[in-house]
């Protein structure tokens, strides 16, 4: 299975990311999941999230992530780019593609990689509230 793991403070340009996408002709489903900074958390309006990483250890995690998707599902390749730092509301912040010969395979694999992402990956975020704690 080909991966590719990006954690950057770069703005996510899901358009170029579509574009580079690569299947061999025996793959049917190309399933792309956008997080998209939201203008709530907690019922409390905020204008970004700062995401932390302990960066050597979420690569790490995302690596046996990425182990038991190929152990579990018969998936050609799965990228994942997220980002760290700032990121203002209605931006990207985690950008999944998962390509499978299926489509059921396709979304439970790229499911069950973004909920044990939030479960074990040392990535935090912190809402920023323009009134009480803009940086």
């Amino acid at each position: 299975m080909k991966r590719q793991l990006i954690i950057t403070h770069d703005p996510i340009n899901e358009a170029a990311l579509v574009e580079a996408r690569s299947m061999s002709s025996g793959m049917g489903a190309a399933v792309y999941f956008t997080g998209v900074v939201r203008g709530t958390e907690n019922e409390m309006l905020i204008s970004a999230i700062d995401y932390e990483a302990f960066q050597r250890m979420a690569e790490h995690q995302f690596q046996l992530l990425f182990d038991q998707l190929e152990a579990r599902w018969p998936l050609e390749s799965v990228r994942l780019i997220h980002r760290i730092g700032l990121v203002k509301v209605s931006e990207p912040s985690l950008w999944v593609e998962v390509i499978a010969p299926h489509r059921g395979e396709a979304f439970a694999a790229c499911q069950f990689l973004i909920d044990e992402m939030k479960r074990l990956v040392p990535i935090w975020k912190r809402p920023v509230n323009p009134g009480l704690n803009a940086p």
